[in-house]
């Protein structure tokens, strides 16, 4: 199947899901690059729009995420990536999803979930 990457400039974006407990752990992007090498690896790659790089979930932290399904939207140019997460989190603030907000309907948020790991004790003290 090919994947349609011309629609966003080259990128798809990919929604992540635990396979184990449904929860939508993040969204990253994914050129036709970065989806060779999930599949090759089995561990997700994405494509950094800010750094303009390929970057391994967890090559810094160790957290990562291992493919057990990919799915992909009617359009062709989303994916739905079902894995295994390893580590206590996937966010970089800490939090097991990054997720872990909710907007009320005037628009203010709070924080609904705790923390899953230090985030300064896996990146340093400059995590953001």
């Amino acid at each position: 199947m090919d994947l349609d990457f011309k629609k966003l400039d080259g990128l798809l974006p990919a929604v992540i899901q635990d396979a184990s407990t449904g929860e939508v752990l993040m969204l990253g992007f994914m050129n036709a690059e970065a989806y060779a090498a999930t599949q090759s690896s089995g561990e997700v790659t994405f494509f950094s729009r800010s750094r303009n790089k390929l970057w391994r979930k967890g090559e810094q932290s160790g957290h990562v995420l291992r493919v057990k399904q990919i799915l992909v939207d009617c359009d062709v140019d989303s994916l739905l990536i079902r894995v295994d997460p390893v580590g206590p989190g996937v966010c970089h603030e800490g939090y097991k999803s990054c997720f872990f907000r909710e907007i009320s309907k005037v628009g203010e948020s709070k924080v609904i979930a705790g923390r899953a790991f230090d985030p300064a004790a896996v990146y340093g003290k400059d995590a953001r």
